[in-house]
């Protein structure tokens, strides 16, 4: 099917869908349901969100209109009316996060003893103590650029916060303009002061500065002999995209190296950030000087940069955050652990590995409910040091500092075994800790390779080959989600442990395909991008759609990061007008109209936003009451059916089956983080109803899943 079928009028830009997820984050923080610091984190998240998608997507929106590209996107809009359209959105978006910082969360933390004071509110005592912290730890690491015929125009990085200085010479007379960068790499964004010197009764819990006001207040000691007219500040972001042709490994290792230097620095400007009231002569200067145009400056009522405001999770007030979830080992998985047994939990006959536990049964994990540390990383920590283990392969897209699993792998290689580690060097924003890790893995001894030519390798797979009697047996771990530790207590992810035969096969080919010159065309069980997994999922489409017109009921269900693929939509239409019901759970991006009379009645997309970033992906097809579900790395968007590999594994086991379709109803009867997507695109926040219970899909899960999510 062609993408041609979809008309405009049928496709949602997807760039206002990603604002429209991006305002959903917003009004995360905008809830005063949501506790005071989780306000400020999800404050935080809107603008570090914004900061990537101009970065890529503004970026290269603005590649393409000064390139003169007016081919339209499936939506019929131009790349220049798609910045348009992206600026119209923003603008109150951004108002309302300032109008929420200054209005509502500064007032409220005060309430709660926290202080986040402008310089000018600071005591006597107070702006004596931070002058002297300015001269001691903030001065000496300041470098001010001056802007004159002598001095051109300084490059300024990608986002950075700068202080424009306005400066009067009192011998010539002259008004001059100097760049100071705010040191935010070295020094935190908020300088904390000793609660002490406050004079409030009691004393605050906490009393913080923001540090680029620190530095505007002490100008005069940059520039002594000069006087300081006014300070104004400033926030840059540009191009960050990595343009990379389809390189071999030693090229592409080079290429990503020289690409991340220039990223450091940045690309052309994108978005000019400043204050209301900085006056226009130095707004044009600035303009004039960064090259930027008026669609790429945005006026900003309040504090720059945002993003900073994560860094308040960490003042010691748990009553002003979500109480945070651990997870726990399942119930399945609890004498494998070996800690137990170092720490005298459990006796050394009770113990079981972790293999024998998996050859009995198909394990389903789901993070964080069920903690990482003691599934997966057990996993390949027991098959890095099990002597009956012949090799350990696996993916790495993203993975963590002090990764527990990079330990793992480089113990297994020392410990004799065959270990190949696919690692990503593509992964956006991680290409230069991936490019450490591969080179830690290398000179451990592991094989390590950089996936196929001209792909980008997401999928997340593990297998591990074990001899047991004289025979080879597979162990494998297909999952939805990095092989990452931090990530993993944030993130919603599903996996399966699993022995089955054609599972371990199929693995070993993928493999194969990933490090060899395999041209596998065809796989057992897993429907692999790109070569299998969109032909298989539009025929499980079709075939819900040949149900319906038997008869039978046409059912799909599938949750999912997002839904932008032009083909698999009007496939969904087609199941629509076939009178298939279609339950879509989709976080971020969604194209798809749903409810159009005429067009797409019988389709529901709800979008969860939470504690934890929802993150898994779930498939399930009705089948005529002989329902099918599969989990994987792959959205239904073109990237991932046309130019990753992806892996989507089937969960065969009845009750494993079971578990995930309650999963699926948990979700779809959400009361508190769900949003009801509407026929025009837009989002309505689900609310309980009068003397209905609050029906939060992931606090049940906190609670529920551990039972198997037997109650809904």
């Amino acid at each position: 099917m062609s993408s041609a079928v979809l008309s405009p009028d049928r496709y949602i830009n997807r760039e206002l869908s990603w604002i429209a997820f991006n305002e959903r984050v917003l009004a995360q923080a905008l809830d005063q349901r949501t506790p005071l610091l989780d306000q400020a984190k999800f404050s935080a998240i809107f603008s570090n969100n914004l900061d990537e998608f101009f970065m890529v997507r503004v970026a290269s929106l603005k590649s393409q209109v000064e390139a003169g590209i007016t081919t339209p996107s499936e939506d019929g809009k131009t790349p220049l009316e798609q910045l348009l359209n992206i600026r119209e959105r923003l603008i109150p978006l951004l108002q309302q996060q300032q109008d929420h910082y200054r209005k509502h969360l500064r007032k409220q933390l005060l309430d709660h003893n926290v202080q986040l004071l402008d310089y000018n509110q600071l005591n006597n005592k107070q702006q004596q103590w931070v002058s002297d912290t300015f001269r001691h730890s903030v001065f000496p690491v300041l470098t001010p650029l001056a802007v004159d015929p002598a001095h051109p125009f300084p490059f300024v990085s990608n986002l950075s916060l700068n202080v424009a200085a306005v400066i009067h010479d009192p011998e010539s007379g002259q008004r001059q303009f100097a760049r100071v960068k705010v040191p935010q790499k070295n020094l935190s964004r908020f300088v904390s002061i000793p609660t002490e010197l406050s004079a409030s009764d009691p004393k605050p819990i906490h009393t913080a500065v923001p540090l680029e006001q620190v530095i505007a207040f002490n100008l005069d000691l940059l520039f002594p002999g000069m006087s300081v007219q006014g300070h104004y500040f400033f926030r840059v972001t540009r191009d960050a995209d990595l343009e990379l042709r389809d390189l071999e490994a030693d090229d592409l290792m080079l290429a990503l190296e020289q690409g991340l230097r220039k990223r450091r620095i940045g690309g052309e400007v994108v978005r000019l950030e400043v204050p209301n009231d900085m006056p226009e002569d130095v707004v044009g200067m600035l303009m004039n000087g960064l090259a930027v145009v008026e669609e790429d400056l945005y006026r900003i009522d309040g504090p720059l940069g945002l993003d900073d405001l994560f860094g308040l999770m960490a003042l010691p007030l748990p009553k002003l955050k979500d109480k945070q979830q651990s997870g726990q080992t399942p119930a399945v998985l609890a004498r494998t652990q070996q800690h137990l047994i170092e720490e005298g939990a459990i006796k050394p006959d009770e113990f079981e590995n972790i293999f024998s536990v998996i050859r009995q049964q198909d394990i389903l994990l789901h993070h964080p409910y069920d903690l990482f540390s003691t599934t997966v990383e057990e996993f390949i920590n027991q098959a890095a040091d099990d002597p009956q283990v012949m090799g350990i392969k696996m993916t790495l897209y993203r993975t963590s500092k002090d990764s527990p699993i990079i330990a793992a792998l480089i113990r297994a290689a020392e410990n004799g075994k065959q270990v190949m580690a696919l690692v990503e060097l593509k992964a956006r924003f991680d290409e230069d800790n991936n490019i450490q890790w591969a080179r830690q893995l290398e000179r451990s001894g592991v094989h390590v390779v950089y996936g196929v030519l001209g792909l980008k390798t997401h999928t997340k797979i593990v297998l591990v080959v074990r001899k047991e009697q004289e025979k080879l047996r597979s162990y494998v771990h297909i999952g939805t989600g990095n092989y990452n530790s931090k990530t993993s207590k944030l993130y919603t992810d599903l996996g399966l442990l699993s022995t089955r035969p054609e599972l371990g096969q199929d693995l070993v080919e993928l493999f194969n395909y990933l490090t060899g010159f395999s041209k596998q065309q065809s796989f057992r069980k897993l429907l692999v991008a790109p070569v299998t997994l969109r032909k298989g999922m539009e025929s499980l489409i079709r075939r819900e759609i040949e149900h319906a017109r038997e008869g039978r009921d046409g059912h799909i269900r599938a949750k999912m990061n997002s839904l932008v693929d032009p083909d698999i939509i009007a496939l969904l239409y087609e199941a629509a007008a076939a009178n298939v019901r279609i339950e879509l759970i989709i976080r971020g991006m969604c194209s798809l109209y749903p409810g159009r009379e005429g067009l797409s009645e019988s389709i529901s997309v709800v979008s969860i936003i939470g504690q934890f970033l929802e993150h898994s992906r779930i498939f399930w097809f009705g089948n005529g009451g002989s329902a099918e579900v599969y989990i994987g790395s792959a959205d239904w968007m073109s990237r991932n059916l046309d130019r990753r590999v992806e892996a989507v594994v089937p969960v065969d086991d009845a009750k494993l089956r079971q578990r995930l379709e309650r999963l699926l109803e948990l979700y779809l009867k959400d009361n508190r983080g769900a949003w009801d997507m509407q026929s025009d695109g837009s989002f309505i926040q689900r609310r309980p109803g009068d003397g209905e219970d609050v029906r939060n899909s992931q606090l049940q899960l906190i609670k529920q899943w551990s039972r198997g999510v037997l109650q809904s």
